[in-house]
């Protein structure tokens, strides 16, 4: 099959138009409509439906484009990792992770990758839920979960702590719980129902504490940062992750000997990107600095 043809064919498809694909091929619009015929022929199959509102693939040509698509995809990504090894990273980096960890301790450290790394632009999406990567919606995912998305690199982060926190006026108000069936006496703070992976596996630690018994939330937020909030405000006791209590004086730990629960994370991203440096420069990175904090974390 004739690469050229193919090429062509791929661009008047994403194009929608022959006059479009001649635009950013730089050439004719007969000049393009001829390479197209000649493929057609070649194969002897037609690839579009003319309409008079556009081109529209068959779907011989849907099935040619899927190929014709993953071929240019690598031939980018060849592109892309010959050009990193010649010269400094630069270019945008699409980060995801969940909103309260990408606000509160991912955005400050990112000050320090970008100093580092001049020509490297960031955009950070900040969701509870997972993107999907695949689909190319970001680049790089930090999971405070086990990965649900078999296909993507998974290279494991850091060990996040969670405990149980109350403010000093609820203490005083309510007093110190005695143990943790105790906890039955107190007024609890839940995520409520949420598809978030993260605030889902932060909710089932309750159930960890004391198998069988059915909590009764005095109140549920399907938001980390409004539980934290209602948590200072004295409305109860929940919990909360270290990293996100940390410096935070308004917070007691309740049963401050205690580990309830600690959950992985993980660096995620799709194998097309598997020798991108600049992915590989901020997985180093955010090892180095976690390793630095483990402590807060």
């Amino acid at each position: 099959m004739d690469w050229d043809r193919l090429r062509i064919f791929h661009t008047v498809a994403q194009s929608g138009s022959f006059t479009s694909a001649g635009n950013r091929l730089n050439c004719s619009q007969s000049a393009v409509s001829r390479q197209i015929r000649a493929l057609e022929e070649s194969l002897n199959v037609s690839l579009f439906t003319r309409h008079a509102r556009g081109l529209v693939l068959t779907h011989e040509g849907q099935e040619l484009f899927k190929t014709a698509n993953g071929v240019v995809q690598q031939l980018e990504e060849t592109q892309r990792r010959i050009m990193e090894s010649k010269q400094s990273p630069k270019g945008l980096l699409r980060i995801t992770t969940m909103v309260t960890f990408g606000a509160v301790w991912l955005t400050p450290h990112l000050k320090h990758f970008m100093e580092e790394y001049p020509d490297i632009d960031i955009k950070l999406i900040l969701d509870d839920a997972d993107l999907d990567l695949a689909a190319g919606e970001a680049d790089v995912a930090i999971r405070l979960h086990e990965p649900e998305q078999a296909d993507l690199i998974q290279r494991p982060l850091a060990t996040f702590h969670v405990h149980l926190y109350a403010s000093p006026d609820y203490i005083d108000r309510m007093g110190m719980p005695l143990d943790q069936s105790d906890l039955c006496n107190h007024d609890l703070i839940t995520f409520g129902e949420t598809n978030a992976p993260t605030l889902k596996n932060l909710s089932k630690i309750l159930e960890i504490i004391q198998p069988g018994i059915k909590w009764k939330p005095r109140l549920q937020v399907n938001n980390l940062y409004a539980v934290l909030n209602a948590v200072e405000a004295g409305m109860g006791i929940a919990v909360l992750p270290d990293y996100l209590v940390h410096n935070r004086k308004k917070l007691v730990r309740i049963f401050p000997d205690w580990e309830v629960q600690n959950y992985n994370s993980f660096f995620c991203y799709p194998p097309e990107l598997k020798g991108s440096l600049k992915v590989a420069l901020l997985r180093d990175f955010l090892v180095r600095q976690i390793k630095a904090e483990s402590n807060i974390l």
